[in-house]
């Protein structure tokens, strides 16, 4: 019996991988051609098996959604700059916790390896790097030991850096893309570890992910392993699927939509809404720590009432509590992983320190922003500078500046003025400030709103009373300036399923044989 049962096993087995069964060496084809995919043979047109976008080393998923974004409570400010708004806010990619004073060093400590700082080229790119430290003087307090340890002591090392302009953290994103890029080609095979030894990479000779795509950065190569019969490739395309999309800074819509941290279901819902959480936005709440329109989070253990979920000021000179029952346990800065995570489990998304996003600011933009996707003023579009427009050869038509990065150019206003989706290359001030809307901004002279360089930043700090705290306030500062109160944290674009990883995008239904 067991015999029999063993040879129809067996025949089984034979006939699935006749018939392109389990295993099956049956090419990939196009169903549009025949032809077959990754087979030298049939022209060695090279398609990745479809992945899922991994998740970059600190970011955590955010699934996207609809939410009222802008005001929560009385706007006891009177800005009037946060309107309520419907928007959508397609799934993204944000840091767990605000950059840390180590990971700065990282950067810091990077650039000084590769870049000589005896050489006058460079010399003003890497100060031009480093924090202000003085942020944190003030005329009528003794803040000296901030200005000398806070960036450099260990015993800071896990704290949130400040001090870091909207430019340098937008540099920051820059070279965090690149080493998690050039890490993980290394892994694969692509490029030679020995890449990463002192003295391999020098000057405008470094790893950025745009130049080892264009052709302009070579490293040994390393051992790639490929199938048999299939063409091999030296390196790694953005169709592999095997690099990761930029890190950037967070758009407003985004990090305010993840500070909320809305998900999934009604923390109590009735029998009729089910776990499903379509109606989750219409119960506002002011706090990200919340779960009801109280700000009280409840747990099977009680009521966490009475305990401190944020750092911030309380009143006027209250910054802790008193000795022996210091309330949030903080002065100044905590360390960024300190009090309880929101609901996409994200730290520190009220208090701490403010935090930069990429936005353009501007009192109502609220009201000017697309509603999806990705609601956002700030764009300037750029492109590639061609060194050599008769050329078709990316090594030589395109070209690196003396940092090793590709050379971008804005585009032009004539370049674009027969589109129908846009007529300009920089619309930062598009309807607001430019010839269509007839207004403009006397700087510095009627108002401290720079019409290019004025930033957001969200959400309150260690030196912030309560009304900051909520993810729907909003402030702005120039691009090169810094405060001891604001820090910041990255994000990156999602490719793919807006659910996650595993996950469908689109409802699929069995298929029906038609009536005749």
């Amino acid at each position: 019996m067991k015999q029999l049962f063993f040879l129809i096993s067996l025949i089984f087995l034979l006939g699935s991988c006749k018939n392109g069964g389990l295993f099956s060496k049956k090419k990939d084809k196009s169903s549009v051609t025949g032809w077959n995919y990754n087979d030298k043979n049939e022209g060695g047109f090279k398609v990745a098996r479809a992945k899922e976008q991994g998740t970059g080393p600190g970011l955590v998923f955010v699934q996207g959604g609809t939410f009222t974004m802008g005001q929560t409570e009385e706007d006891v400010m009177g800005d009037w700059n946060n309107i309520p708004r419907r928007v959508s806010v397609p799934s993204f990619y944000i840091d767990k916790t605000e950059v840390a004073n180590v990971h700065y060093r990282e950067y810091l400590h990077w650039l000084y390896r590769v870049f000589d700082p005896m050489d006058p080229q460079y010399a003003k790119v890497l100060e031009g790097a480093l924090p202000d430290t003085l942020c944190w003087r003030s005329e009528l307090s003794y803040n000296e030991p901030l200005v000398e340890y806070y960036f450099r002591h260990p015993g800071f090392n896990d704290y949130p850096v400040v001090g870091v302009s909207w430019r340098q953290a937008k540099d920051f994103c820059l070279w965090r893309t690149d080493r998690v890029n050039e890490k993980l080609l290394i892994q694969a095979g692509y490029i030679n570890k020995n890449t990463l030894k002192p003295g391999a990479q020098q000057g405008d000779n470094n790893f950025t992910t745009k130049s080892y795509l264009f052709g302009h950065y070579t490293a040994p190569p390393g051992k790639i392993k490929t199938k048999k019969n299939e063409p091999r490739s030296t390196i790694a395309s953005i169709e592999s699927g095997l690099l990761l999309p930029d890190y950037r800074l967070p758009f407003e819509a985004e990090w305010e939509y993840a500070a909320y941290g809305l998900i999934y279901q009604n923390p109590r819902p009735s029998s009729k809404e089910g776990k499903r959480g379509e109606e989750l936005i219409s119960n506002r709440q002011v706090y990200p720590w919340s779960q009801n329109v109280n700000g009280l989070r409840d747990t099977r253990r009680g009521s966490w009432q009475g305990t401190f979920l944020a750092n911030f000021k309380r009143h006027s000179g209250d910054n802790a509590g008193v000795a022996g029952g210091l309330n949030d346990r903080a002065f100044y800065t905590a360390p960024v992983q300190s009090f309880y995570p929101n609901g996409f489990g994200l730290y520190n998304m009220a208090g701490n320190v403010s935090e930069w996003v990429e936005d353009t600011y501007r009192p109502l933009s609220l009201l000017d922003f697309d509603d999806m996707p990705a609601p956002f003023r700030g764009n300037r579009y750029k492109k590639l500078y061609l060194a050599d427009p008769t050329s078709m050869d990316p090594a030589t038509r395109y070209e690196k500046d003396s940092l090793g990065r590709m050379k971008m150019v804005d585009v032009t206003d004539e370049e674009s003025r027969h589109r129908r989706n846009y007529q300009r290359g920089n619309v930062i001030d598009y309807l607001d400030g430019d010839s269509l809307s007839q207004a403009y901004y006397g700087y510095g002279v009627t108002t401290l709103i720079h019409p290019e360089k004025s930033k957001v930043y969200k959400g309150g700090s260690w030196n912030d009373l309560p009304y900051w705290l909520s993810p729907g306030t909003r402030r702005f500062l120039e691009e090169d300036q810094s405060l001891s109160t604001l820090g910041f944290r990255c994000a990156m674009n999602r490719m793919g399923s807006p659910e996650g990883n595993k996950r469908k995008t689109g409802q699929y239904f069995k298929t029906r044989r038609q009536r005749r």
